[in-house]
């Protein structure tokens, strides 16, 4: 067993690329009483660095697409022992109340189970272990975007662009349409949140489930929903003024792969 306290309560926000769920962590994160939800396990063990553009695209022949993305960087393997790496993100993680709170993508848990391996108590442990063991049964958050065309259009500009967040306006001029990569990225995101769809009904879990469209709308009355499942107090909830990133490109290309899609159909 590990030797690693545990948090007063725990929560994680299952999710896939440019579904909504950076709001709902940033609106979560600023009550001050559900913790830091951080996607702390985005940073990968082979190369101390995120999820690369390139590497949305690995298995995807398409010399064209990868052309237009930055080159890989080599980074280097993360040297920080098992033991150091989870007790640095109990502390990321953690509001002054105890409350532990993370983000975690499905493209990321595998990373995610490999690490938490290496602690003492579970070697080859999967995913459902490592959380109650580590989390104690940390309760979970689903967000969905309905929209996928929508969702891979967002996710194609932002590889392009490296803009991941609102406030952060990709230049129209440096970005081009792609139906093969659109398309490449909106199998890949089925394909993740049918993962996470498939691994609650294995293991019997039923997580507090938050749409894109739901928290659009009503932001506020969406983290409060959040919180109330979660058991904590609903009393706090701003809206950070975020601008949109769907604009007139976005609006368009989602338009345009939707015929072309429809032709190839």
């Amino acid at each position: 067993m590990t030797q690693f306290s545990k948090p007063v309560k725990a929560y994680l926000v299952c999710a896939t690329p440019r579904s909504g769920s950076t709001l709902l962590c940033e609106m979560l994160r600023d009550t001050g009483v559900a913790g830091v939800p951080l996607e702390h396990f985005e940073i990968l063990r082979h190369s101390s660095l995120p999820r690369q553009p390139r590497e949305y695209f690995q298995d995807l022949d398409a010399p064209h697409v990868i052309y237009r993305l930055a080159r890989v960087e080599t980074g280097s393997p993360s040297t920080e022992t098992a033991e150091d790496w989870w007790a640095r993100i109990l502390a990321e993680g953690s509001s002054e109340n105890g409350v532990w709170g993370g983000k975690i993508m499905w493209g990321h848990a595998e990373d995610f189970v490999a690490r938490a391996r290496d602690l003492p108590g579970l070697a080859g442990a999967e995913l459902d272990a490592v959380l109650r063991e580590l989390l104690d049964d940390p309760k979970l958050v689903f967000v969905t975007r309905r929209d996928k065309a929508a969702q891979a259009v967002s996710l194609w500009r932002a590889v392009q662009t490296q803009s991941w967040h609102s406030g952060e306006a990709p230049s129209g001029e440096s970005v081009i349409y792609d139906f093969q990569a659109i398309d490449h990225l909106v199998s890949q995101l089925e394909s993740d949140e049918r993962s996470w769809v498939e691994w609650f009904a294995r293991t019997g879990r039923r997580p507090i489930h938050v749409t894109y469209d739901r928290l659009e709308a009503a932001p506020a009355q969406t983290v409060g929903l959040v919180l109330h499942g979660l058991g904590l107090p609903d009393a706090g909830v701003t809206v950070p003024r975020l601008s949109r990133q769907r604009d007139e490109i976005s609006a368009a290309w989602i338009e345009r792969y939707r015929q072309e899609r429809g032709r190839a159909a």
